[in-house]
């Protein structure tokens, strides 16, 4: 099962840099906030593999964050179309 989650964290990584991409060569916002959010999830991903001591509340909050920014980037989606 470790070889799924680590599959998982480079997808979401590669989701990073595509978004990026999208932000930064074609000058859509909403690029940023899914590059935050895929970021965020690697980061929280990477925490749980790798069973890195962080505050007990840092990763829920990281986790909210990443929601707020993924909902925010899909109504500037909707805006556009």
């Amino acid at each position: 099962m470790e070889i799924l989650q680590i599959s998982s964290i480079v997808l979401e990584a590669i989701i990073v840099l595509v978004a990026l991409m999208i932000a930064f060569g074609k000058k859509k916002m909403y690029g940023l906030g899914f590059a935050l959010t895929f970021a965020i999830y690697v980061y929280y991903d990477l925490a749980k593999l790798m069973e890195w001591q962080t505050l007990p509340s840092l990763l829920p909050i990281l986790f909210f964050i990443a929601t707020l920014s993924a909902m925010l980037s899909m109504v500037g989606l909707l805006r556009k179309s």
